[in-house]
C-alpha cells in the first residue's frame, strides 16, 4: 500500500506544489503526494514553467487549503517553509512530521531570467531533498 504524503507551505503556490509533483513523478509507485497551504492562493506560473522543464506537468494543479485535508490520515506531513511550520505546527492525522525550509522563490525580485533561475534553484533543491528523504525509504 502506498504511503500518503502531504506537503504544506503558506500559499500552496510554488514550493509545496513542486514537491508534490516531484514526489509523485519520482516515487509515485510508493507514495501518494498531496499539497496544501495555510493561506492558499494560486499556482505560480513560474513553478509550472520550471517543472515543465524537467518533464513534470503541474499545470492542472490548484492551490488547496490545509483545511481540505482535516480528518484524513497521512504517513508524512511535511512543512516546506517556516511560516507553515509556525501556522500549522501540528496537523492532526499525520504519523510522521518533517520540516525542511526552502526559500520562497515567489518573493524573489529581479528580471525574468533571474526569477526563472531562482525558481529553478529552489526546484532543484526540493528535488535533491526528496531524493535523499524518500528515495531510500522502502518501509
Amino acid at each position: 500500500m502506498k504511503k500518503k504524503v502531504l506537503f504544506i507551505c503558506t500559499h500552496n503556490s510554488a514550493r509545496s506544489q513542486m514537491a508534490e509533483g516531484i514526489l509523485r513523478t519520482l516515487y509515485g509507485d510508493r507514495y501518494e503526494a498531496y499539497s496544501a497551504g495555510t493561506q492558499p492562493t494560486k499556482v505560480n506560473p513560474y513553478a509550472i514553467k520550471v517543472m515543465s522543464e524537467i518533464g513534470i506537468d503541474i499545470s492542472n494543479h490548484r492551490s488547496k487549503s490545509a483545511e481540505e485535508f482535516r480528518g484524513k490520515e497521512f504517513d508524512y506531513v511535511v512543512t516546506v517553509c517556516d511560516n507553515a511550520k509556525e501556522a500549522c505546527p501540528f496537523f492532526p492525522g499525520g504519523k510522521t512530521y518533517l520540516h525542511k525550509s526552502f526559500k520562497d522563490p515567489s518573493e524573489f525580485k529581479g528580471n525574468e531570467n533571474e526569477i526563472v533561475a531562482e525558481f529553478q534553484r529552489v526546484r532543484d533543491e526540493i528535488k535533491r531533498w526528496i531524493e535523499e528523504t524518500f528515495g531510500e525509504k522502502c518501509d
